[in-house]
């Protein structure tokens, strides 16, 4: 048996107009089927519907550039777009040239793992109370609401793995599996491209981790990405140590959030971090015994790494290269969310746009049910045990981001324990939150001015650390 095709051009040359493609991949760049994807541009094959975590940002290597050749009509994915990156996907959408469904993270690879494993449909706690539940079957089991999800099946899944033998095994590096077995299980014709390619058995049977019977094709990568861009800095976001101004005066920087935030986090528990301020946690936690978890796929690990420490298979949900901490271990995104939403997680540490006095979560759109970034977040929320929001206490234009009421689609209901911000330190305690820590410099009076929400005050308010 012999799957290995000799060239991408071949690969993909029978991916007719209006196929179904899912593209496999996770946050940076250099671990997506780039050659793949490069043929299937010049190919020109046109109104495709592609199912992928996020297109990527313009100059990017990814499902964007397919975009941005206007040979997509439909979009599934978990991102369509982000704040502050202007993209071709994100104008079409606008123009009303490219219809968008948001699937969670976590709900996404499982409709897939679904599709390939014969299962039409199942009930999900993700999503439940929000938009994303609108029209939906919801069915009550043990007294909890659920949502039907009905499973994706797709023509073709473009993949990448770091090894193949001949008959099709593939053996994954890293933290790098994400979406590959789920897109791979739920396609038709899966191809996979790879770094290596030995012979059929040259692969122990315990390092496949992926058997050959899920794998149509493979074929060697032809096309190496510039590893610097990997690690260039992002878009204009302030920077860690840098402090926003209120009435004149510094308050936390995001990596004083962050370091607050690391205080709260029990010892010998699982940890999952979101992107943004989130990741910066991981530099506090050093010789604590918590084990941190990635959505892509890895549970264990550390710091934030840069220059020689970094492993390219070693990587965040955020993107950012990490060291790994002892006893370390990795799996696919599906395994992922069965921790997430299996109530394996004890505690999850997000980002937010708004939280509310009745600690309501909206942390995924600017705008509107079909544009914006969902990720894993309502799969987090729907398994969580605590939930800790870090962030700045008002927006870029002044507006305080702790609310009355949410004015945009919520992320999870009833479900906030924690917030950090750059002022204070919030807990939710008896239906209402409580201020029990101000920023070095501010008073409690100077927090509830900057505060839409109402709240109530300790009569022992400390000074954050």
């Amino acid at each position: 048996m012999n799957k290995v095709i000799d060239s991408p051009e071949q690969a993909i040359a029978d991916i007719p107009d209006g196929a179904v493609v899912a593209i496999a991949g996770f946050g940076i760049g250099h671990r997506f089927a780039s050659s793949l994807i490069v043929a299937l541009r010049d190919k020109g094959t046109r109104n495709l519907c592609v199912v992928c975590n996020s297109l990527g940002g313009p100059g990017q290597i990814r499902g964007q550039i397919l975009a941005e050749n206007r040979q997509i009509r439909k979009l599934i994915a978990a991102f369509s777009d982000r704040p502050g990156m202007k993209t071709a996907s994100e104008e079409q959408i606008i123009a009303g040239e490219l219809e968008v469904e948001l699937v969670p993270q976590g709900t996404l690879v499982e409709r897939c793992r679904a599709g390939g494993a014969g299962i039409p449909a199942f009930y999900s706690p993700s999503g439940v109370d929000t938009a994303l539940a609108d029209g939906k079957d919801i069915r009550y089991f043990g007294g909890k609401p659920y949502v039907l999800e009905h499973a994706i099946r797709v023509d073709y899944a473009l993949l990448r793995a770091h090894r193949s033998d001949r008959a099709g095994n593939l053996q994954f590096r890293g933290g790098s599996q994400n979406f590959n077995p789920s897109f791979a299980k739920a396609a038709r014709v899966a191809i996979v491209e790879v770094d290596e390619i030995v012979e059929t058995g040259e692969l122990p049977p315990e390092h496949v981790d992926l058997p050959g019977i899920f794998v149509s094709r493979v074929v060697k990568s032809t096309l190496k990405l510039d590893i610097r861009s990997l690690t260039a800095p992002g878009g204009p976001r302030r920077a860690a140590d840098t402090a926003r101004l209120y009435n004149g005066k510094p308050a936390l920087t995001r990596a004083g959030i962050a370091k607050r935030a690391a205080r709260l986090v029990r010892d010998g528990s699982y940890v999952n971090l979101g992107t943004g301020i989130p990741t910066q946690v991981s530099n506090f936690l050093q010789d604590r015994h918590v084990m941190l978890h990635a959505e892509n796929g890895i549970l264990g690990y550390g710091k934030i790494v840069t220059g020689d420490d970094i492993d390219l298979d070693l990587y965040n949900a955020g993107g950012q290269f990490i060291s790994l901490v002892p006893g370390a271990s990795f799996f696919d995104s599906v395994t992922s969310f069965e921790m997430a939403r299996g109530g394996k997680i004890d505690t999850v540490i997000l980002g937010a746009y708004e939280v509310d006095e009745h600690a309501n979560l909206a942390n995924w759109s600017r705008s509107d049910a079909t544009r914006g970034g969902i990720g894993g977040a309502m799969d987090l929320v729907a398994g969580k045990k605590e939930l800790i929001i870090v962030m700045e206490h008002c927006d870029s234009k002044g507006r305080p981001k702790l609310k009355r009421k949410c004015a945009l689609p919520l992320t999870g209901k009833s479900c906030v324990d924690w917030v950090v911000t750059d002022l204070a330190l919030l807990r939710w305690q008896d239906g209402r939150f409580v201020l029990e820590e101000v920023a070095p410099g501010f008073t409690p009076e100077e927090v509830t001015q900057l505060t839409e929400m109402r709240i109530a005050v300790s009569p022992d308010v400390r000074t954050m650390d």
